[in-house]
């Protein structure tokens, strides 16, 4: 029996974890990846401490401090959460069941699908959701990237170092990321911007070998020549699993209140996956220790206290 099992081993997740195995409680991660979506950028200009660190790294060293503590981490996918009494019970894909006292909900967002032909069939095969992971595969090549944000736009950076040829994909006129991004890809000689185009289609026999891309404007369908479609459209709550547990919104994000608090007693939630407005990892993190300290409040009986105080 754990005292808490937090589900997400991202920036919230691991935070979390580092501090409730503090207090003593018997603490357990279960999480499909380690690090989540900040462990993929390369380098991160934006956390305290680091005026430029690569995600993955930052990520290990969450990590280690987690489970110096005790914390027992478990790489899987929760597809069942259930409460019997006090207890909650939590099944994953594989058929593996535990339980726990509390839960923290932590998992984050997972990337939006670009729901088009070829995309699952070269998942994996030439389409991929990670640029630091998958880039360096694409060393002379020719890609494509769809979308619009501030990680389309720090993956087309990236890339111009190693492939040959980048098309960036959006659908509207102007990008949504940051201007100080826009400006930096702009200034890239291999990156070409493909405004006011949707994907259609990703072509190919075996391996990738095009993506159909549509003018929202004129409907006309053209051929990018690409070896490999990054995919950075997005992210989604992939929060079905809780069923009606606790509350979320018409994003299915998490509704949490200032103390992370959810709707159902025991289940507490930070970082993206709640409706906190702002998805920044050093917000995910200060969420994950508010969530881990009133989680320790609620097992313990102990009041809210201003730890300041003491």
């Amino acid at each position: 029996m754990n005292d808490v099992i937090i589900i997400g081993g991202g920036a919230a997740g691991m935070t979390a974890a580092l501090y409730t195995a503090r207090k003593n409680l018997k603490t357990m991660i279960i999480s499909v990846d380690v690090g989540g979506q900040t462990a993929l950028p390369s380098n991160i200009e934006n956390y305290p401490g680091y005026d430029g660190v690569n995600g993955f790294e930052l990520m290990m060293k969450f990590q280690a401090q987690a489970t110096k503590w005790g914390t027992e981490m478990i790489t899987g996918k929760v597809v069942k959460l259930e409460k019997d009494g006090d207890i909650f019970k939590l099944e994953l894909e594989s058929g593996d069941k535990h339980e726990s006292k509390a839960i923290i909900l932590a998992f984050g967002k997972t990337p939006r699908a670009l729901n088009i032909p070829g995309e699952d069939k070269f998942m994996g095969k030439g389409v991929s959701t990670c640029v630091t992971c998958d880039g360096p595969f694409y060393k002379g090549k020719t890609v494509a990237i769809v979308g619009g944000g501030n990680s389309a736009l720090g993956g087309a950076r990236e890339l111009a170092d190693i492939a040959e040829k980048i098309y960036l994909v959006h659908r509207r006129d102007e990008f949504r990321g940051d201007p100080i991004e826009v400006d930096r890809v702009r200034q890239q000689p291999n990156v070409e911007l493909v405004l006011s185009h949707v994907p259609k289609e990703v072509t190919g026999e075996n391996v990738v070998t095009g993506l159909v891309v549509e003018d929202t404007k004129t409907n006309q369908e053209k051929t990018l020549k690409v070896d490999g479609v990054f995919i950075e459209a997005g992210y989604i709550v992939d929060s079905a699993f809780l069923g009606d547990l606790v509350k979320r919104n018409e994003q299915k994000e998490v509704i949490i209140n200032q103390l992370n608090e959810t709707s159902q007693p025991g289940i507490f939630a930070a970082g993206d996956v709640t409706n906190t407005p702002f998805k920044q990892t050093v917000i995910s993190a200060g969420e994950g220790a508010k969530a881990a300290l009133q989680c320790h409040n609620y097992l313990t009986g102990a009041e809210v206290g201003l730890d300041w105080k003491h």
